[in-house]
């Protein structure tokens, strides 16, 4: 039985404890991946889009959160079997999610400043065009300044996201050489959404 001395400590650390461990601890969603980390990028743009943790996909799969970490990070392709069962689950081919060329070079994009993606694009309306607002969301830029940068209206991009609309070839073309991408996964969920 501890003394009186001892139990008014136990009570005073209790005190303490409950100020300042009591709050809570506020983990984020994803990482903060640093550039160079992320080998495929469209697969944790889809998971970011969708709001979806590496954690959760593997349970999801049957699989170990070390597999899936490694295909997002270190660009290994799944067997046979996990990568049907991924495909499936996401709603994407397997050359858009697992696409040979874009995890082998994962290049880093012309960011020419700072930028902050804002949540908010997500709650105003709903999002069509997940690859390409998963990218902004994994490279942390704002609609704002990816339009600036690929030289064109702010409105005319965040059509491409919240409406899938398909832009002209010459924008397109824009947006392949801004994230490095081939256009046909940059807007494969336009062509999806048609057929």
């Amino acid at each position: 039985m501890p003394t009186q001395q001892e139990q008014h400590s136990i009570q005073a650390w209790s005190l303490i404890n409950r100020k300042y461990l009591g709050k809570g601890i506020r983990v984020k969603r994803f990482r903060k991946p640093s550039r160079c980390q992320v080998r495929n990028r469209v697969l944790l743009a889809v998971l970011m889009a969708n709001d979806i943790k590496l954690s959760q996909l593997a349970e999801e799969l049957g699989v170990s959160s070390r597999s899936v970490s490694a295909w997002v990070y270190e660009g290994r392709i799944p067997g046979k079997k996990n990568l049907d069962k991924v495909c499936e689950f996401l709603g994407y081919p397997h050359h858009i999610l697992f696409n040979r060329t874009v995890t082998s070079n994962s290049p880093i994009i012309c960011q020419p400043s700072s930028s902050r993606f804002m949540r908010r694009t997500l709650t105003r309306s709903p999002v069509d065009n997940k690859i390409l607002t998963g990218l902004c969301m994994v490279h942390d830029l704002s609609v704002s300044d990816v339009s600036e940068w690929m030289h064109i209206h702010p409105g005319t991009f965040r059509k491409w996201l919240h409406q899938g609309t398909l832009p002209s070839p010459s924008f397109q073309d824009r947006a392949e050489l801004f994230f490095r991408i081939p256009k046909s996964i940059l807007f494969a969920d336009c062509v999806l959404n048609e057929s």
